[in-house]
């Protein structure tokens, strides 16, 4: 039995009834200008360099890239979006239970809409402060790592209060880190022609962060004006970003050749969207691109009254050990094309940037 699949507003592609297509290319499609990849056929070792090169091809272009048959449960996916809603759609006393710090540093627990401001390289605390003020981002997010994090421990909600919630969250934090990372960093060394182990050996204790996140309803016209904002233009500053993102749309990423352009990333049902941040573009030399890329208000989708519909979508951020120096990735330099970096450490390169997004 076979049924299809939409990508974007035309194109379709087979999947059969054991989520595994036959199909005569890894790449099966574009959506937005970005490829879409069976990752399936990296999973059951059948076309493993393959898929490892078109990630990083894609990689090279545009720094994004969809992996549909990427592993993960669809109903653990669609049972997370449902803690989500859940979570978010409690009175603001009792998400206020786990309130996020004041620091920039520490990306725990619940932020309200209008607190965080993101923003692409400002550092300068008067700037931002500035920046927020003109316009804040109307979006409220709660997040979390591993439990043993001595650098960010997590911040939950009291025991008893929305029971399940913590549980869920670490279920599927390690589920992404299990299913999605590690063999996402197997394939993405293979195409840069290094062992598979290469990157998970810098990747080994999970220094990661699981973001639920969620935008309300507002008016297309206060977003069209820039008087709020979902995510303004900006780059992710880890390895990778695994997005889920729901039905609603509005990811716009910057066309490489064209500063100042987007493309809008529209959903793929299924996948999963991964991006490569701005330590993985250091890292390799500037082989692969961190692109910059935002949320604005989803094309057509404005109701009656002027409105946007509210959009949830999942981000789980991946970075390398923090207590790690990289240097340059050994096959992305050479005497034609020296390194453009000292090694850096991932907690001086991260937290720095952390800082400057809240």
């Amino acid at each position: 039995m076979t049924t299809t699949r939409r990508i974007g507003s035309s194109t379709t592609f087979p999947v059969s009834s054991t989520n595994t297509p036959k199909m005569s290319s890894v790449k099966v499609d574009e959506a937005g200008g970005i490829s879409v990849v069976d990752f399936g056929s990296f999973l059951d070792g059948s076309r493993k360099q393959e898929v490892a090169d078109a990630i990083v091809q894609s990689f090279k272009d545009i720094g994004f890239v969809y992996l549909i048959n990427h592993g993960l449960a669809e109903a653990k996916v669609d049972s997370m979006f449902d803690w989500s809603k859940r979570f978010f759609a409690q009175p603001m006393d009792v998400k206020m239970l786990a309130p996020h710090p004041t620091s920039g540093s520490h990306h725990r627990g619940y932020s309200a809409p209008g607190v965080e401001k993101v923003v692409n390289h400002i550092f300068d605390p008067e700037e931002l402060k500035k920046r927020r003020a003109q316009a804040p981002d109307l979006k409220e997010n709660f997040e979390c790592g591993r439990e043993d994090d001595p650098v960010m421990p997590n911040i939950w909600l009291p025991d008893g209060v929305f029971p399940g919630f913590k549980e869920a969250c670490m279920d599927f934090y390690w589920a992404c880190h299990d299913v999605l990372e590690v063999n996402f960093l197997r394939a993405l060394a293979l195409g840069l022609e290094l062992s598979e182990d290469y990157f998970l050996q810098y990747h080994s204790k999970a220094d990661n962060q699981l973001r639920l996140l969620h935008y309300p309803s507002v008016a297309a016209e206060k977003l069209k004006n820039e008087e709020v904002t979902r995510i303004g233009a900006h780059s992710d500053f880890g390895s990778l970003t695994f997005l889920f993102q729901d039905a609603v749309g509005g990811l716009e990423v910057e066309d490489p050749h064209s500063p100042g352009q987007f493309r809008g990333a529209t959903p793929v049902p299924g996948a999963v969207i991964v991006n490569a941040g701005d330590f993985l573009q250091r890292w390799s030399n500037d082989t692969l691109r961190s692109t910059v890329h935002r949320v604005r208000a989803p094309p057509g989708l404005t109701s009656a009254d002027g409105m946007t519909p509210e959009r949830y979508s999942i981000p789980y951020f991946c970075a390398p050990n923090f207590t790690t120096v990289v240097d340059c990735i050994p096959t992305t330099y050479s005497a034609e094309r020296p390194k453009k970096y000292e090694p850096v450490s991932a907690a001086q390169y991260i937290i720095e940037r952390l800082n400057a997004n809240y």
